[in-house]
C-alpha cells in the first residue's frame, strides 16, 4: 500500500508542476475542468460521457508526456540539436493526435445529440 500511495504522490507534484510551470497543460487542466459539466449534458448515454471525459484525460495524459519529453531533452542537451529537436516533434506529434482523437469523439457526441 505505501507503494500505491507513493506513487499517488509522486503523480500529484507532477501534475502540481506541470500547472504552474506549462502552459499547455494550464490548458487542458482548463478544458478538462469546463469539459466535464458539458460532457455530463451532452452525452446522450453513460458510456458516451465516459468517452467525452476520457478523451480530455487522455488528452491531458499525452501532453504531460510531451512536457516531460521536452523537459528531459533540454536537460540531456540544452543546445539545439537536430535529432533532439526530431524527438521533440515526435513527441508533440503524440499530442496532436490525442487532440485530434479527443475532438472526434466530441463532434461524434455533438452530432449524435443534434442529430
Amino acid at each position: 500500500m505505501n507503494a500505491l500511495v507513493l506513487a499517488f504522490l509522486n503523480s500529484w507534484r507532477g501534475l502540481r508542476h506541470g500547472a504552474r510551470t506549462e502552459r499547455a497543460v494550464r490548458q487542458e487542466l482548463m478544458l478538462l475542468a469546463l469539459g466535464v459539466p458539458v460532457a455530463l449534458l451532452l452525452g446522450a448515454t453513460l458510456w458516451v460521457r465516459v468517452a467525452l471525459m476520457v478523451s480530455l484525460l487522455l488528452m491531458l495524459a499525452a501532453e504531460f508526456l510531451n512536457t516531460a519529453v521536452e523537459k528531459l531533452c533540454d536537460h540531456v542537451h540544452p543546445d539545439h540539436h537536430p535529432m533532439i529537436g526530431t524527438v521533440k516533434d515526435l513527441a508533440s506529434a503524440g499530442t496532436f493526435m490525442a487532440q485530434m482523437a479527443a475532438l472526434l469523439v466530441w463532434v461524434a457526441a455533438l452530432v449524435e445529440r443534434v442529430g
